[in-house]
């Protein structure tokens, strides 16, 4: 049975995205049961997994009973995809979650990381939107080694969330003003990149906070199978670099674009005034490319960055 909660402590939903995870869901859901925050609850989303995951899920919900955790089936059209649905699903339920976090099937989060997302949101102002993200240790699929993720120099902002993500989305956690901005524009927007990248520009651009902690909430699973993964490594710079001459980049930012504007009356005036000088900013002469661009004042977490930034806007690969 799980342990007593208070009734009057905040309950965390943890939406999570499932798909043939067997080898590392048990692991996960450990995880979970040994949050010193004991008032959570998790929505899994399933989606069409061919593995035992299913009966995992199950189990757990058999040991623990549906207070615990609900099992739905997913789009079955990728993890963005997935993470929306989910968004969706609560957004139709008679009474929304207050406080809601994001999980993959393959971390192990360490104990404190509810708390320590909880503590520092409601140090903030209740009445706007704000976003928890953190660092996490990058380890193998064995747990076996552990290195920190990249620190985040420059502060969050619209002006590095239009270009950059930096909200790592099985870090991430939403407090209720948050929740509420962001179940109504699930119900708005069509495709996003990812769910993590989407979130960002949204509480950026609405004028909210994001608090990116430096300590690490969770073990990261670095490998093959990830979504995205860490992006900090030679290797992965290269691969990078590789997707921006392909012009993914351009088409990453159509998608991102087309995903704001669909909710651009939450928009601070001002950020939308820049993602529309964004969005036009391929289409401009050269020279006018890059006043816009000194104009946006849009930057990378590191030099690097926005170095790569500046040669993609020269050669039209936004």
């Amino acid at each position: 049975m799980p342990p007593e909660r208070d009734a009057q402590a905040d309950c965390v939903h943890i939406l999570m995205a499932v798909f043939n995870g067997a080898e590392t869901l048990p692991a996960q859901l450990d995880s979970f049961e040994a949050q010193t925050h004991e008032n959570w609850r998790v929505l899994a989303s399933d989606d069409g997994s061919s593995d035992d995951s299913r009966n995992i899920l199950a189990s757990f919900r058999k040991r623990h009973g549906s207070s615990r955790i609900d099992i739905i089936d997913g789009p079955r059209q990728g993890a963005a995809e997935n993470f929306l649905g989910m968004l969706r699903h609560v957004a139709d339920q008679s009474r929304a979650p207050q406080w809601i976090a994001f999980s993959d099937q393959d971390d192990v989060w360490l104990s404190d990381k509810i708390t320590r997302a909880l503590t520092a949101l409601k140090g903030q102002d209740q009445a706007a939107p704000a976003l928890y993200c953190s660092r996490t240790w990058v380890t193998c699929d064995t747990l076996e080694t552990r290195r920190l993720s990249a620190p985040r120099h420059r502060a969050p902002d619209f002006r590095n969330a239009l270009v950059q993500n930096i909200a790592a989305g099985n870090t991430i956690v939403l407090n209720p003003a948050a929740v509420k901005l962001v179940l109504d524009a699930a119900q708005r927007v069509g495709r996003v990149v990812v769910h993590d990248w989407w979130l960002y520009q949204l509480i950026t651009g609405a004028g909210g906070t994001v608090i990116h902690d430096d300590t690490p909430g969770l073990l990261y699973r670095q490998h093959g199978a990830n979504q995205i993964g860490v992006n900090d490594t030679w290797r992965a710079r290269g691969h990078r670099l590789v997707q921006l001459l392909r012009g993914e980049f351009r088409a990453w930012n159509h998608v991102n674009i087309a995903a704001l504007r669909a909710t651009a009356h939450v928009l601070h005036p001002d950020h939308r005034a820049a993602l529309e000088t964004f969005a036009h900013l391929s289409s401009q002469p050269l020279l006018r490319r890059l006043s816009l661009l000194r104009q946006l004042r849009l930057y990378r977490q590191t030099v690097g960055g926005t170095l790569t930034l500046w040669f993609a806007v020269v050669f039209r690969l936004v």
